[in-house]
């Protein structure tokens, strides 16, 4: 070919040096970058999911901050916590030195109950003091609220419940089943306990706090055999009264319900042949043995089954956690009877979960742990034990005073042990979770945009030979429209 006009062979080439050019362009882009895709034109697919799971990546860091912030914010809860408890322990040993009322003088009374004020106090500060980033932990801030809780009702735990963001309320139903019940026997006793003439009777009367016996003669009113069980009614956990349906009965109860609770009364010695203990008022049949166990209340909270114990029933499931105590004397305490009430708000929120939404946040209460908290309505509360309280121990009830120190002592236990349980099998496991799922989720992010070293310089060797290649055909083209001068001779 012999035209000069037009070098084809030199067009050829110089595309041809073009493209391996840019191919070593991408190459060396790749290589000081670290990256396999730059800009969308690398791989468009694959910059939107390796974008995605950047935002993921982000995502999840975000998360497991928010779940060591909670661990943190559980960790200050914790310490404070365990102040309490062992100033609660300190209080119990100062309750039973003072009750050993020949040997201690009133001057130690007052010794007594001036340290045991100041530990009362020293509870409210710790409850007031301790906080995390301003936000107080442990004066009632995280405790739930409620409202329209039934008079039935004697005490509310939430221990953890998710509220939408909207603010609305969440309905708790409580249904009763089956009531809750004492133990209960009876004691044939007539108005005066005569046995037939034949002397006295020796009953063995056991509660589940101990067991006692009592003598009876004959002649005896009813109204002393109900005296003298009363009298130990708190060493025995049983009280008596004449039987409302049949009035020649003494009715011996539990004080306690559920079926952990018992009565038995069983008749030791006995001058005359006749049986006094029946099972029920209208019962007929009399025995000198018999023991008679409560009964736990069945109850639906929210249509899910309740674990009961007693007058105690709680549900707990995911992002829902109630625990509530009936009255044993109220009307709710009844088969078949329900009632509503709502939490309102209220609980320390924190969000585990990559996603920000209703299912990734977890709820969980912190009750109030100062003295005029701490116990129950039934015993009384810490604020009782105070200097001029029910229960102080110059001139109150000391019985009740270790009742209520129990009792708060236990609350104590049961909110550090749930802190520590939240802390261990949702926190801990969730920053486990989570670092798993960063780390797959980073490998395959990287997979997709990172640079192969190995592979992207061989692609760059393999580009530099064939960019020397086609720069020195572009130069052999450029030079073969010479070759015409030749015929021009």
């Amino acid at each position: 070919m012999s035209r000069i006009n037009q070098n084809i062979s030199s067009l050829i080439a110089q595309r041809t040096l073009g493209s391996q050019n840019r191919g070593l362009q991408v190459s060396l882009q790749r290589l000081s970058t670290g990256l396999r895709i730059n800009r969308g034109a690398d791989d468009p697919a694959g910059l939107i999911a390796s974008e995605n799971l950047r935002a993921e990546k982000s995502a999840i860091n975000s998360a497991i901050s928010n779940a060591q912030r909670a661990d943190q914010v559980v960790n200050v809860a914790e310490g404070g916590l365990q102040e309490v408890s062992n100033l609660l322990v300190e209080l119990q040993g100062l309750v039973g030195a003072t009750a050993n009322e020949a040997g201690v003088s009133a001057e130690e009374k007052d010794a007594n109950q001036l340290q045991i004020d100041s530990i009362l106090q020293t509870i409210d500060r710790i409850a007031n003091a301790t906080s995390f980033q301003g936000s107080k932990l442990l004066n009632g801030n995280f405790d739930y609220t409620t409202s329209a809780v039934n008079a039935g009702i004697t005490d509310v735990s939430i221990n953890g419940a998710r509220l939408s963001d909207n603010g609305s309320a969440r309905s708790v139903t409580v249904t009763v089943l089956t009531s809750a019940r004492t133990a209960g026997v009876w004691l044939s006793t007539g108005a005066s306990f005569e046995n037939g003439g034949s002397g006295e009777v020796t009953f063995e009367i056991t509660g589940t706090k101990g067991v006692q016996q009592f003598t009876f003669a004959s002649g005896t009113s009813q109204s002393d055999i109900v005296d003298a069980i009363n009298s130990y009614k708190d060493q025995l956990g049983v009280s008596a009264a004449q039987d409302g349906t049949d009035t020649a009965r003494v009715e011996i109860r539990s004080t306690t319900y559920g079926s952990e609770s018992f009565v038995r009364t069983k008749e030791l010695s006995n001058q005359g042949a006749t049986d006094f203990v029946f099972a029920s008022a209208a019962e007929t049949s009399a025995t000198n043995d018999l023991k008679q166990y409560g009964r736990d209340a069945t109850v639906l909270i929210n249509g899910t089954q309740a674990t009961t114990n007693g007058l105690t029933a709680r549900v707990s499931t995911d992002g829902f956690d109630v625990s509530i105590a009936l009255d044993g004397d109220a009307s709710l305490n009844s088969d078949g009877q329900a009632t509503t009430f709502y939490i309102t708000g209220g609980g320390a929120n924190f969000s585990l979960s990559p996603k920000v939404n209703l299912a990734g946040k977890v709820s969980l209460g912190i009750e109030t742990v100062t003295t005029g908290n701490l116990g129950t309505e039934a015993d009384g509360f810490l604020a009782d034990i105070k200097s001029g309280g029910d229960a102080n121990v110059q001139n109150g009830d000391i019985s009740s005073a270790q009742s209520i120190i129990e009792q708060a002592i236990k609350q104590v236990s049961s909110l550090r042990g749930r802190l520590g349980a939240f802390q261990k099998n949702v926190v801990g496991a969730t920053i486990s979770s989570l670092g798993v799922s960063l780390e797959n989720t980073t490998a395959a992010e990287s997979a997709i945009r990172d640079t192969d070293f190995a592979a992207e310089t061989a692609a760059l060797t393999r580009s530099q030979i064939l960019s020397q290649a086609a720069t020195q055909s572009l130069a052999l083209a450029n030079s073969s429209p010479s070759a015409v001068l030749s015929l021009l001779g």
